[in-house]
């Protein structure tokens, strides 16, 4: 069993969140960055929400890509070519496609199980 989980999210500080529209149909699971669909405000909910329902088990980290993408993140998108934003859990490209709390949560319940 694992003790702690990494979830990574990577954009552009000026992305959208995900795909899909930030309105009251959303089924992110997030309400405190709607309705403006920002990343950098939707990884702050995740990150509190994630906080709130794992504490200090579930470290978040955001990588912008604005000043350059590193080289683990190429190496993600030449062999995989995934939208934007990526979900990484553990390093591990996850695919999501959204900052969408119960597939990262599933995903993270996954993490910490193995």
């Amino acid at each position: 069993m694992a003790d702690r989980v990494t979830v990574e999210i990577v954009g552009f500080s000026n992305s959208e969140c995900g795909p899909f529209p930030c309105d009251e149909h959303r089924t992110c699971g997030l309400d405190d960055c709607a309705p403006y669909a920002s990343l950098t405000g939707a990884f702050t909910a995740l990150e509190a929400r994630l906080r709130a329902d794992y504490g200090d088990r579930v470290e978040t980290k955001l990588t912008l890509l604005d000043d350059g993408v590193p080289e683990y993140v190429r190496e993600i998108v030449d062999r995989e070519s995934p939208p934007l934003p990526l979900i990484l859990v553990n390093g591990r490209l996850r695919p999501i496609g959204r900052i969408s709390v119960d597939p990262i949560k599933r995903e993270i319940d996954l993490a910490l199980a193995a």
